[in-house]
């Protein structure tokens, strides 16, 4: 069982990390539809509900080599998803949790154990400035902001400043 952080509230169950299966998609379309958590992840799809668009993405990721993916869950139910990848140079994190997932400690958590995976450094994370939540998840596995970007979020309909955060070890 991989603990939380000291400051995080205890978890229910166990975190673990398995390989995704298609079997998980409608769980992770579902989750990717909650307005809250589009607002929060801001850089998400254009049209959250377009199950042929998510298919299509999702289709796309699972066959690029280039790219670490992993389901997220907890007592073995799927509480969302965390991948690396470089499509914009730099090799990057990104995960999503459902929203009855949050304020947990499962993405911290889950982020460790990603982090025994992908060793490759650095690793950049990215997220909008205003989520506070994802932003610590980042620093508590020693995560450190780098810089700022301002990108066109469609999950916003605008553009939202971000902080880059980088793990060099």
């Amino acid at each position: 069982m991989i603990n939380p952080t000291p400051d995080s509230q205890p978890l229910s169950g166990k975190v673990r990390l398995r390989k995704v299966q298609k079997a998980d998609l409608p769980t992770f379309f579902i989750q990717q539809m909650d307005p809250e958590a589009v607002y929060m992840a801001a850089f998400t799809a254009k049209d959250p509900s377009d199950w042929a668009a998510f298919q299509a993405h999702w289709a796309k990721i699972m066959a690029d080599k280039g790219i670490t993916i992993r389901t997220i869950l907890l007592d073995g139910k799927v509480a969302g998803n965390i991948l690396s990848h470089a499509w914009f140079g730099d090799l990057e994190v990104s995960y999503w949790l459902g929203k009855d997932h949050w304020d947990q400690g499962v993405a911290t958590c889950a982020l460790q154990a990603f982090l025994k995976i992908v060793k490759t450094r650095p690793l950049y994370g990215r997220v909008a400035k205003d989520n506070f939540g994802s932003k610590r998840v980042l620093e508590k596995n020693g995560f450190k902001i780098v810089g700022e970007g301002l990108g066109f979020a469609n999950g916003r309909g605008t553009e939202v400043e971000e902080w880059v955060l980088k793990l060099d070890s």
